[in-house]
């Protein structure tokens, strides 16, 4: 029998909070010190994450969002790979970016 991980909407709330935090903080700290981050150095360090807690068969995983050049953590069930909750929404992250566009085609136009 396979031991199931029980996830309550408090650790995935905890979970979260904790990960906007430590985003937001490198983020300034970066823009504070004007260094540039490249893309293929984020990626390396995602994958090196992803790398490491797959043993630990934690239930967390980092995705790349194409349009905005953002990533976000997708929770997901180990034994079916239902995402349980993504972090922030993956809908919420593409409605956005359809919204960034068509603020930019509308700016294209008026000018």
């Amino acid at each position: 029998m396979h031991a199931q991980t029980s996830i309550t909407k408090d650790s995935i709330s905890t979970l979260e909070n904790s990960t906007r935090n430590s985003v937001h903080q490198q983020a300034a700290l970066l823009q504070e010190q004007g260094n540039k981050v490249h893309k293929s150095d984020v990626e390396t360090v995602v994958n090196k994450i992803n790398e490491f807690i797959e043993p630990l068969r934690t239930n967390l995983k980092f995705q790349f969002h194409e349009k905005l050049n953002e990533y976000y953590v997708t929770v997901v069930n180990p034994l079916t790979d239902e995402v349980i909750k993504e972090i922030p929404p993956k809908k919420m992250l593409d409605m956005y970016a359809e919204m960034a566009e068509l603020m930019g085609i509308m700016i294209d136009q008026k000018i």
